[in-house]
């Protein structure tokens, strides 16, 4: 795999990929498959895009012919799968600039100043830049990536420390849940009663509860102490008015993310709710001819956020943009399974049947 390039030069390119999460690597593939090289640019330092980044060891359950995954282990078999097609990755860098060209190609730039002229792109880029939302105590972020932490790279960090874990979705549960027993305490923190995580992720909790294993309370964080220079206490409003200290080593805070589509906004493209429309589910494209959507920041009618249907629909896309590079080609469907063409593409012996 070719690591981060940032050249000068203007690299010309067939096919531009905005998104290294796992639809955007599978898009690679799709497009391998037809002989198209992709150049792919994301704006975290490292493929997996969500799903590394925040739930790097949580299972994945639906992936066809995959009983189970974590989000890091279906990462690393895309770019396995995608190896034979050598794509280049620019990382750590946001697209800035998307330009129709009098030719018809585009015009693409980062922020750090990569170039490109490409005569397509496609669009992967999840919920768009994304950043997680922050817990609102004055002064708290001085202790972020010691003592506060949005995020959970290394669940050892944690073990045996006071833990007070804010939220009251699926990440806030799965950890809460994932620390007992590990942490030397855990407590959960969420201003309401009601909870958005699975009904029984919330159960377990409740049992746990019950059981003196974990803590929940209900209410918001207003302020902190701190000694020797280190967060010591996190004060807790409840829903009577009275504020109480509760003692930890470590705040984890899951409020969820609050997405952009930052500089996407202005590429000329239909938005709705910020997520882009296609103009149909034939081939995924945008109201810009040569401009592709695919996975969670598109949208269409009968859309659903999986990770499946992305899949699908890079597929598709894949055979939607053949033309804008080979115009004089007419690209015919063949199966991996018994395509010879398909064969030497990826690397591999065909098969011979007696």
């Amino acid at each position: 795999m070719n690591s981060t390039v940032t050249t000068p030069d203007v690299i010309e390119a067939d096919a531009v990929i905005i998104g290294a999460g796992p639809v955007g690597l599978f898009q690679v593939f799709e497009l391998g498959l037809l002989e198209i090289k992709a150049h792919v640019i994301d704006s975290l330092g490292a493929v997996g895009g969500q799903c590394v980044e925040l739930y790097p060891d949580k299972p994945i359950y639906d992936i066809p012919a995959v009983p189970s995954c974590t989000g890091q282990e279906l990462t690393d078999n895309l770019l396995k799968q995608i190896e034979p097609f050598d794509p280049t990755f620019h990382l750590g860098q946001e697209v800035t600039k998307v330009e129709r060209r009098g030719d018809g190609r585009f015009d693409v730039e980062t922020s750090v100043g990569t170039r490109f002229i490409t005569k397509t792109i496609f669009i992967a880029a999840g919920v768009g830049s994304f950043q997680a939302r922050t817990i609102k105590v004055d002064g708290i972020e001085v202790f972020e990536g010691t003592q506060v932490h949005y995020k959970v790279k290394d669940p050892a960090q944690f073990e045996g420390k006071n833990l007070v874990i804010c939220g009251g979705g699926d990440s806030a549960l799965d950890w809460a849940l994932n620390f007992v027993g590990k942490a030397e305490s855990v407590v959960l923190l969420h201003r309401r009663e009601e909870f958005r995580a699975a009904p029984a992720s919330v159960a377990k909790m409740k049992a746990l509860c019950d059981e003196y294993e974990m803590q929940l309370i209900i209410g918001q964080a207003t302020g902190f102490e701190t000694k020797d220079g280190k967060l010591s206490e996190l004060k807790v409003t409840g829903q009577d008015g009275v504020t109480r200290r509760v003692p930890l080593d470590m705040l984890l805070v899951f409020f969820g993310l609050s997405p952009k589509l930052g500089p996407i906004a202005e590429w000329g493209l239909d938005i709705e709710r910020r997520q882009l429309k296609v103009m149909n589910t034939e081939k995924f494209e945008t109201n810009v001819p040569g401009i592709f959507a695919v996975g969670d920041i598109n949208t269409y009618p009968g859309k659903k956020k999986l990770i499946l249907s992305g899949f699908h629909e890079a597929a598709l896309a894949a055979f939607g943009a053949a033309p804008y590079i080979f115009p004089d080609k007419k690209i015919h469907m063949q199966y991996t399974t018994t395509s010879p063409k398909l064969h030497k593409v990826l690397g591999v012996e065909t098969p011979v049947f007696d």
